[in-house]
């Protein structure tokens, strides 16, 4: 039987784009509650601040649009907030309604999966909460201001579900994960607070008094 979360259990769908870019980034801040600035941040909330009304809905010929709608899925365990949901109601004698989910961002199209990511598990919790399938959705990149289709193909939905229970169990453990460096890592607003250089640091010193112990051994 599928394990379902309780409510008080449920964790920041948005974590799990920062779990997909990098596990410590996602536990410094949902574990640690660490968390600082930068200009893209900044950026990122503007952007999402002119999308995220959710009194504003509007028609465009068959299209609803529908904005900040709040998404849950006890199976995922995880809650959020889609930024937009598309509507379109075929016009014919079967009444087939067809769903979409938009999410902004404020840059451009990453060479990771982590937007794809986030964007799958907002259609797997609209799923879960009305009984439907969602077979794609799209990603706004304010940089490029151009929408990309992405497929809910199966390898990306078991990759969600995957992440999401390692999300759970780091997070009941109180863990977060080792710093690991990386080029990334220069542009991540956590830098300061992470260090990830430490741990090469860390990696040579072990290198080190590993070579030392092997010595005194042999003599």
């Amino acid at each position: 039987m599928e394990k379902l979360y309780e409510e008080d259990d449920l964790l920041a769908l948005s974590g799990i784009q920062h779990f997909a870019f990098c596990e410590r980034q996602w536990g410094l801040i949902h574990v640690e509650s660490q968390w600082v600035e930068n200009v893209k941040t900044v950026e990122g909330k503007n952007m999402h601040k002119r999308v995220d009304d959710p009194y504003f809905t509007e028609t465009r010929g068959d299209v609803k649009i529908v904005r900040s709608v709040p998404l849950m899925s006890k199976t995922l365990g995880l809650y959020g907030v889609a930024d937009v949901i598309e509507i379109q109601q075929h016009d014919d004698n079967f009444g087939i309604v067809n769903y979409s989910i938009v999410e902004y961002k404020r840059g451009k199209p990453k060479a990771d999966d982590r937007d794809q990511v986030q964007l799958c598990a907002q259609a797997l919790c609209l799923e879960e909460m009305l009984a439907i399938t969602i077979n794609y959705g799209y990603l706004f990149y304010g940089e490029t201001k151009h929408r990309y289709r992405v497929e809910f193909n199966n390898c990306l939905r078991t990759r969600v579900q995957e992440l999401a229970q390692r999300m759970h169990l780091l997070f009941e453990k109180g863990q977060t994960p080792p710093a690991v460096y990386n080029k990334k890592c220069k542009n991540c607003s956590l830098f300061d607070i992470c260090v990830p250089e430490l741990s090469k640091v860390n990696k040579r010193t072990q290198k080190y008094l590993s070579r030392v112990f092997d010595d005194m051994r042999i003599e």
